[in-house]
This record gives C-alpha cells, structure tokens and sequence, in this order.
C-alpha cells in the first residue's frame, strides 16, 4: 500500500473517530434527533457541492428512490442511534461498540441472504459478543440500565450497517451498478427525507433548552460536512485505490482515535477495560475479515 493511501486511511480513521466527539459535544445540548437531521442535512449539502465542483453527473440510472431507501437504513437510523447512545456513553464506549459493524454483517448474512458462515467468522462473531460484554461491564462507566441502552442503541446501529451492505449489493451492484458518490449523496437524501418530520414533531413538541453557542455549530459543521460528507469521498477514493477488504481496515483504526478524542477533549478516564475490550473486538474483526483458507476454513451454514 503506497504512503498516500496509509496517510489516507489514517486521516478517515481520525475523522471518524471524531464523529463521536462532536456527539458527545451536541447530544446533551440540542438533543438525539436535531443533532442528527442537522448531520445528515449538512452532509447531504456537502456532498452536493464537493459532486458539482467534481463535475460528477448526476445521473442515478433509475435507482435513486433505493439509494434513498439504502440512506434510511445505512445513515438514518444509524445515526439516531449514535446520538441516542451520546447521552449515556463515553465517546470511546461508542468507537469500539462502531467496530462489531462486520460482525453484525456475518450474522445477517449468515440469517438472512444465505452468506457462507465459517468458523473463523463464527469464532470472531463470539469474541465480539466477549468484547462488548467487557467493555460494558467492567469500564469506567458505571454499569446500570442506561449504559446497557446505549450499547444495544450502538450495535443497532452497526446491524443497520451490516444489513445496507447486503441491500447496496443486491440492489445497486447486482442491477448494473451506481457511482458510489452518487450512492452517497442518496443515501443522505433519504436520510434528510426520513429526519425532516421527525425533526418538525420534536421541536414542536419539545424544543432544545438551548440552540447552543458557536462550539456546538461548529460541531455540527465539523459532524455534517467533515465526518460525513468529506469521511465519504475518502472512502470511496480508498476503495477504488487499494480495494474494499483493505479500506475496511479502517475498522480497526476507528477505536484508538475515538478513545484519543475523547480522553484529550472531554477528558473522559480511560481504563484496562478499553484495551481488553477493545482487543477482543478487534481480534473478532481480523478473523471475520481474514482471507478465508477453503482446505481448512470448514463452513458451518
């Protein structure tokens, strides 16, 4: 992998490792759903203008209605949840959680489409499930009801993510394909198109205390146009570059740096129990997404 790339993968670790920082700086101030229809709505603004200034075509060959649906599904909901999950969980408790997102994607596949399950992934699958169990329960963070949402909130969200996968595959890529930027910008629009009533109902019904000040709109700028709409492009130029098993690398890379932010600007207390949990995920995540050995992999389903 040339230096660039490296640099590359490294700068979208950081970037999304940040997104759980700017939560935990917006949540508590505006609440879960404006925080989150103002990050889907900027980021659907971001990448409009970074798609015209690239002079993509915005041709969606039909399938913009299943882009947006796949928006709902991969961005949406996701996202709710993350927001959700800020209120009661460190910034770290949420990058390491965001790291089961290939195992949910074994599970589903496994369940749901007919996927190859092996035992190495079924292994990984079960030292996750280990992982989050010891993160949750020995942590700083003291264990009780509201942290058990947050985590179920956290991997609802990666279950969405293994779920838009599987749907991205058999609706864009097995029907002659989409421009993955094009992908995106859709996916935010449904996500704008989902939040947008969602967003009208809370505030009507019940308005944040507070609007924030200049660091929360910051946040919010940083979440919508840099952790989303930028985070994007990076990935989408990382998979064409060095291919889609070695862009998911940054998997492993997410949890480090939402730990780093979270400990140097919110000065959230770091414990044994991020590194062990914090192995263990990522551990299960190498054996879901090592190379598979046909001779000795034996599949199970």
């Amino acid at each position: 992998m040339k230096t660039s790339d490296t640099i590359r993968l490294l700068a979208l670790a950081a970037i999304w490792g940040a997104s759980f920082l700017f939560m935990r700086m917006i949540v508590p101030v505006l609440g879960a759903l404006p925080a989150t229809f103002f990050r889907v709505l900027l980021g659907a603004a971001g990448l409009l203008l970074i798609l015209t200034a690239l002079r993509v075509r915005f041709d969606f060959k039909g399938k913009l209605g299943v882009a947006m649906v796949l928006g709902i599904i991969n961005s949406g909901i996701p996202f709710v949840m993350y927001s959700f999950a800020a209120k009661v969980l460190p910034a770290g408790y949420s990058a390491i959680l965001n790291a089961t997102t290939p195992l949910m994607g074994v599970i589903i596949g496994a369940v749901f489409f007919s996927d190859r399950l092996t035992l190495a992934k079924a292994m990984g699958v079960l030292l996750g499930l280990l992982g989050v169990a010891v993160l949750t329960s020995t942590g700083p963070v003291q264990f009780n009801h509201q942290v058990l949402t947050g985590a179920g909130a956290c991997l609802v969200a990666t279950a969405c993510y293994g779920l838009a996968g599987f749907l991205t595959r058999r609706w864009i890529t097995e029907k002659g394909g989409l421009e993955a930027k094009l992908v995106a910008l859709g996916s935010q629009l449904g996500a704008v198109a989902l939040l947008s009533p969602l967003f009208l109902v809370s505030v009507n019904q019940q308005p944040p205390a507070s609007w924030g000040g200049v660091n929360v709109w910051m946040a919010l700028a940083g979440l919508g146009l840099v952790c989303t709409a930028l985070a994007y492009i990076l990935y989408f130029r990382l998979i064409a570059d060095i291919g889609p098993v070695k862009a998911l690398t940054v998997t492993f890379l997410i949890p480090p740096f939402g730990v780093l932010w979270g400990a140097l600007f919110l000065g959230e207390q770091i414990s044994w129990a991020h590194a062990a949990g914090g192995a263990l995920i990522g551990m299960a995540v190498w054996l879901v997404l090592k190379p598979a050995a046909p001779p000795r992999d034996r599949v199970l389903v």
